[in-house]
């Protein structure tokens, strides 16, 4: 880790005199622009040490980028804040330049949070959150938010969660999240990515890799507005690698719904291979979820799970999965899928899922392969 050469380091610093409300919450206190304040100046803060991370993330305000240096980072208490502003006026939290940075919750107390955002307006890109004891990156009734480029990996829980009522058009882009395992509930609830308990329209999560997750890739159990989720690989979820002798994680690649909610989500050029239960299924959301163009392989169950709801299912593709290509029910809609007559089953390029693991573009955009690709521009994943 760079050592401090002093204090935060400010490439530019407020410009006007703005009221500051104060608030005390838990893990600190927080500071944001009165409602009745000026608009202000964009701040940034330069940081290279775990205090100085802690303070600046306690301190943001409308306007600030934090920028950390290169290196691992070990707070005490989970880095929180309440700070919000509207689209003019952003918060960002990032690496500096194209330097590493692991933010590492190995020091949090048992139970804790690695980071948590309650606000709206945020840019967190570029960072990893990691070894928590709980979840590893929290955002809360968020509107507005870009997360982008981030990984959760190895947390006590699901590696990144958006909740809460009022959470709305959220962008979460080139996530990898994976071996996320939460020992104290035996594996059933760590996902790769959890958008759970809340609702708000427009949020979108593109380009994830979701893998090697005690419990499943993607869980959108009681969302009760529609999340899309396009361009995305969930694999390998469910297996017990953590020798669990009371393991209980369930292994759905995308598990759309559940918890009574009814909601028509959109499912678009996505994979899920190699997973314990379902590539993709509704988990009991009757909702008229839209699935588009995606590709189940090799998943222990089936490759899409629709019994119950009205899902509208097009051009998607299930090859080798352990039971069914797709077990649906009678208000589904199935039209040009491979189980469904006069509709061939194109070949794989191959099914050595290798570079599938590979580094992501200098973009953060996934590792160009072969794997599950078919060449088809009418059916399955694209793989790109």
């Amino acid at each position: 880790m760079r050592q401090s050469t002093g204090r935060h380091r400010r490439t530019r610093t407020l410009s006007i005199a703005a009221a500051v409300a104060v608030a005390a919450g838990a893990g600190g206190v927080y500071l944001g622009l009165s409602d009745g304040g000026a608009q202000a100046a964009s701040t940034t803060v330069t940081v290279s040490t775990t205090p100085e991370l802690e303070s600046a993330v306690r301190n943001a305000v409308a306007g600030t980028t934090v920028q950390v240096r290169g290196g691992t980072y070990t707070p005490t208490a989970t880095l929180k804040s309440t700070a919000s502003r509207t689209s003019s006026s952003r918060i960002a939290l990032k690496a500096y330049g194209s330097e590493k940075v692991k933010i590492d919750g190995s020091k949090l107390p048992d139970g804790s949070w690695l980071a948590g955002v309650y606000g709206s307006y945020w840019t967190v890109e570029n960072l990893t959150f990691q070894n928590s004891p709980a979840q590893g990156f929290v955002v809360t009734s968020s509107t507005g938010g870009i997360f982008r480029n981030l990984v959760t990996a190895n947390n006590g829980d699901s590696g990144f969660t958006l909740r809460g009522d009022g959470t709305v058009n959220n962008l979460v882009q080139n996530l990898d999240s994976h071996g996320n395992y939460d020992p104290a509930g035996h594996g059933q609830n760590a996902d790769g990515i959890a958008v759970k308990f809340g609702s708000g329209t427009g949020n979108v999560l593109d380009g994830a890799r979701l893998y090697n997750n005690s419990d499943d890739g993607l869980d959108l159990w009681q969302f009760s507005s529609p999340v899309t989720i396009k361009n995305s690989w969930a694999f390998g979820n469910g297996k017990n690698r953590w020798s669990d002798s009371a393991f209980e994680g369930n292994g759905n690649g995308f598990k759309l719904g559940g918890g009574g909610a009814s909601v028509a989500h959109k499912v678009q050029n996505n994979a899920a291979w190699d997973n314990t239960l379902h590539g993709f299924t509704e988990n009991s959301n009757t909702g008229a979820i839209v699935l588009y163009r995606n590709t189940a392989y090799a998943n222990t169950e089936d490759g899409f799970y629709f019994a119950t709801g009205k899902a509208r299912l097009a051009r998607n593709l299930a090859v080798g999965n352990g039971h069914a290509k797709a077990k649906l029910g009678g208000a589904t809609v199935s039209a040009a899928n491979n189980w469904d007559a006069g509709v061939a089953t194109p070949a794989f390029a191959t099914t050595d899922a290798t570079s599938a693991y590979g580094a992501r573009g200098a973009d953060g955009s996934l590792p160009s392969t072969t794997f599950l690709a078919t060449g088809s521009t009418s059916i399955g994943a694209t793989m790109k």
